[in-house]
């Protein structure tokens, strides 16, 4: 391995200031298997992420959570889940962003329904890369599995042949862009 090389894997993810996430070229969203044979999928449309001296925090507000039925949608605040109106939002903050390569993991801290716990997120790193007016962005995409259940989110039904209509691990994921803050 050269030394070029070795630089690259352990360099700093995002060099030193304040990067902003960019929310319309930005997604955050999660999927969960319902009923054993399907993803249930929904977007997150209202979020705001930032990474300042390579440490990534940011929330999401749970009322923004988009999906295609009137009665899930309050369900999916109400308290049997979110309990949209006792907590409005969900909190991450994570230790520093170190990158290999292509490749991110961090260690951070999810809150849920008031509920804090420890994460691990995995993902890619791109950029740094110029936009069309000059400005410097880099791209991240992030992932992590939690167990709702350890967040509070408990509601379930059984199944007629067994099983519960839904699983309790949920993927959590990110794709952001990162513009420096002037």
């Amino acid at each position: 391995m050269t030394i070029t090389e070795q630089q690259e894997q352990t360099q700093t993810a995002i060099e030193t200031g304040t990067w902003t996430v960019d929310p319309v070229h930005s997604a955050l969203g999660f999927e969960v298997r319902y009923m054993g044979i399907a993803k249930f999928s929904a977007p997150v449309e209202e979020f705001e992420a930032a990474v300042v001296d390579g440490r990534l925090s940011g929330a999401a507000r749970i009322a923004s959570v988009e999906v295609k039925d009137e009665n899930l949608y309050a369900h999916l605040l109400s308290p049997e889940f979110f309990d949209a109106e006792r907590h409005p939002e969900i909190g991450l903050s994570t230790g520093e962003l170190v990158r290999r390569g292509d490749d991110v993991e961090l260690e951070g801290e999810l809150t849920i329904k008031g509920v804090t716990r420890p994460v691990t997120l995995r993902g890619t790193i791109t950029g740094p890369v110029a936009d069309p007016y000059g400005n410097p962005r880099y791209g991240l995409r992030l992932a992590t599995t939690i167990d709702r259940t350890e967040f509070g989110i408990e509601w379930n039904a059984d199944m007629p042949a067994g099983g519960k209509a839904l699983s309790n691990d949920v993927t959590l994921r990110a794709e952001l862009s990162l513009v420096q803050a002037a």
